[in-house]
């Protein structure tokens, strides 16, 4: 028998079990860095909706505190209590971005999950889903992307399913293509 016979299939085989890792560990690093992109962008919003709605509670305490007592003190006094209203709804407003910030960079965006999860990409056949926080379509490598929460109704009929399994929203079948 000859050795080198032998050695070529097996030669074979090595080789495109190596070249198949290659391509696994290059692919794995592609879904890595794009979820990591997509957890970036998300903070990015949460972090520009923070800075406006302090800008906001700024303005309105520096326009509460300048107005000047008139000779018409019921107009006043108007005045400073819609502004308190104003400050206090921005507050609250605040309070809840800072929580979905804290709750978002809780995610660990390098860890690659078999289900669906806080922090999981989704791919279904009617879109691709970051289960984070809801903040809508957000757009990532010409991709669009839509962040959404496992409270929605979308998030709660996903919860817990893996690649290939089959749910129902609002009606219509859905397949889950990927996850990561």
């Amino acid at each position: 028998m000859d050795l080198l016979a032998l050695k070529s299939p097996l030669l074979f085989i090595q080789v495109w079990a190596f070249l198949f890792l290659i391509i696994s560990a290059k692919e794995m690093n592609n879904k890595v860095s794009l979820k990591q992109e997509l957890h970036r962008r998300v903070i990015e919003i949460l972090d520009e909706k923070i800075e406006m709605l302090q800008e906001a509670i700024f303005s309105a305490k520096e326009s509460r505190d300048s107005d000047s007592k008139s000779s018409a003190g019921d107009k006043y006094e108007t005045g400073r209590a819609m502004m308190h209203i104003e400050i206090d709804k921005n507050e609250i407003q605040l309070k809840n971005i800072l929580r979905l910030k804290n709750e978002v960079l809780k995610i660990n965006a390098q860890k690659i999950v078999q289900h669906v999860e806080f922090g999981a990409i989704v791919c279904t056949q009617q879109g691709q889903y970051f289960i984070a926080v809801a903040l809508g379509k957000i757009e990532v490598r010409d991709t669009s992307f839509y962040s959404i929460s496992l409270a929605s109704p979308l998030g709660k009929a996903m919860q817990g399913l893996t690649e290939g399994e089959h749910f129902v929203f609002q009606g219509k079948p859905e397949v889950i293509k990927e996850i990561y």
